[in-house]
């Protein structure tokens, strides 16, 4: 069995922010990518575009960031939620966590094999995986479940950063 984890190591806290910073452009750069895939579905040449490739690369970095942060967790473990926490919400947060590494993993894999395979199954999981992210993927990271839950997540940021920072 592994030892209780107090708190996050440097690089859990790291990936952490650094994908859920990668997710934003990804949503920005959509509509690049939508239109090069009309072309190629269209049979037209699709020209090089730097927002497709920004798009691209930045999912292929997602993936293998995710891919490190799953690996980091199940080496050093993550700490336990707040003991006062209803085992409902606590469920509720594993869950939440479950679902969106695997999102974020789907999206991405998907989005390889659309694009470098041409697969129109996996465009289509695309344009299905990101309705539901586009309506509350960052929503459902930042949404506490109550307002103690808020304020533990405050000082969790904030820790975060401070052991960023400091060390």
């Amino acid at each position: 069995a592994m030892a209780e984890v107090k708190g996050y190591s440097r690089a859990q806290i790291l990936l952490h922010w650094i994908v859920a910073l990668l997710i934003v452009p990804q949503f920005l750069l959509h509509d690049a990518m939508k239109e090069a895939w009309r072309a190629f579905e269209q049979g037209q040449e699709v020209a090089f575009d730097p927002l497709v490739a920004a798009h691209v690369f930045t999912g292929v970095a997602m993936l293998a960031l995710v891919m490190w942060r799953i690996s980091l967790k199940a080496t050093h473990g993550a700490p336990p939620p707040p003991e006062a926490e209803h085992p409902a919400l606590k469920a509720v947060a594993r869950a939440t966590h479950a679902g969106l590494y695997l999102l974020l993993i789907m999206l991405t894999v998907s989005g390889g094999l659309a694009w470098f395979g041409g697969q129109e199954a996996a465009a289509e999981a695309q344009r299905r995986g990101r309705g539901f992210g586009g309506r509350g993927l960052l929503a459902i990271e930042a949404a506490p479940s109550s307002s103690a839950a808020a304020a533990a997540a405050a000082a969790a940021a904030k820790r975060d950063f401070e052991r960023l920072l400091i060390g």
